[in-house]
């Protein structure tokens, strides 16, 4: 009899979901998380549904979004309404804050929206979401950490993987809001030729992270859809 499987949920930054930032990435991707399905996507001069189709495989079943605390499945002994009680007051304790304009970068051959500058507020936000829900964790599986290790990991990324079941959290933490996988360099500089203008009224000016977001997977390989997105709410110090 096949083993069931545990969904997974993740808390993430994902936009407005009726701003124009949520209707280009859903058009971008494929994928809409707070509708929960597939739409229409945006039709690119030169680059064709195919091509877009396999250069966004991956960051489709995702939907855009910035990674807070990373895909989990939940520990013995705790339960979804737990995990959303949670965050709905962690959400009311922590203030928005203004974020640097966004800017297309290219990460290590991929291409994604980060913010054209530092910002400590973001960071100070990604770190409290992974120390505050990880008792709610589940261990990450040996073939996870095997395949994370794959992409040849420094010690302290390694002790993080261990420690916390992702390597990219804390001191290795870069919010970005990825749009394509790891491209060739011809491949990745058409689509940022053809992604530029579409990106660019999300490169002009400061922007607000007032909310955040739980998200659930049922199933490997299929979509995250938007579980419920709470407004940050707590006062400024």
């Amino acid at each position: 009899m096949p083993q069931a499987v545990s969904p997974r949920y993740a808390i993430y930054w994902t936009p407005d979901p009726a701003g124009p930032l949520a209707a280009f990435g859903a058009g971008w991707l494929g994928h809409d998380p707070a509708l929960g399905r597939s739409v229409s996507r945006l039709v690119l001069p030169g680059i064709n549904t195919r091509s877009q189709d396999a250069a966004t495989l991956s960051p489709r079943r995702y939907g855009l979004h910035g990674t807070l605390k990373p895909p989990f499945a939940l520990a013995p002994g705790a339960d979804a309404a737990g995990l959303e009680s949670r965050l709905a007051t962690f959400a009311a304790a922590m203030p928005a804050f203004i974020v640097p304009a966004l800017m297309l970068a290219d990460i290590k051959g991929f291409l994604a929206l980060v913010p054209s500058s530092p910002c400590p507020a973001l960071h100070d936000l990604a770190d409290a979401t992974v120390r505050s829900f990880d008792d709610l964790r589940a261990p990450a599986p040996e073939a996870e950490l095997s395949r994370r290790r794959k992409a040849g990991l420094t010690p302290r990324q390694d002790g993080h993987l261990v420690r916390w079941g992702y390597p990219y959290v804390f001191e290795d933490f870069a919010f970005h809001l990825t749009l394509t996988e790891r491209l060739d360099e011809v491949t990745r500089q058409r689509f940022r030729v053809a992604l530029e203008p579409l990106v660019a009224p999300f490169c002009d000016a400061p922007w607000s992270v007032d909310a955040i977001s739980l998200l659930r997977q049922e199933r490997p390989a299929e979509p995250f859809v938007l579980v419920r997105r709470l407004l940050l709410s707590g006062a400024r110090a």
